[in-house]
């Protein structure tokens, strides 16, 4: 069983920058042959894919809301992925999951990932 654990979250304001990491453990070898990806949750709301990652990096997605701000990158030999969250808003505020998949066709979806990290708090202040 994989272990998905993420870290660099934290209180900041707008317009400043975070990194989050995941780091991964176990057997289920996520970064030598699944797809990543990072999902947040606000208070009240739906848990949203903000982006995701194909195993070699070549495939990419970002929702909308965040293209151009943030990017997102993998280390597959540090089982690490990451998130670069650029121009933070008050609007990214939000719990930040890391998740692991075998992969997506066309558009990734949450059915598409079945190992999550716990999750770690981002609060943008105005």
């Amino acid at each position: 069983q994989e272990q998905l654990v993420e870290s660099g979250g934290g209180l900041v304001q707008a317009g400043d920058s975070l990194r989050l990491s995941c780091v991964a453990s176990g057997s289920g070898r996520t970064f030598g042959s699944a797809a990543m990806g990072w999902f947040r949750q606000a208070p009240g709301q739906e848990r949203d894919l903000v982006a995701a990652i194909s195993w070699s990096g070549y495939s990419t997605y970002y929702v909308d809301s965040v293209k151009g701000r943030f990017t997102i990158s993998r280390d597959n030999e540090k089982n690490t992925m990451y998130l670069q969250m650029n121009s933070l808003k008050p609007e990214d505020t939000a719990i930040y999951y890391c998740a692991g998949g075998a992969g997506w066709g066309g558009r990734p979806m949450v059915g598409d990932f079945d190992s999550w990290g716990q999750g770690i708090q981002v609060t943008v202040s105005s």
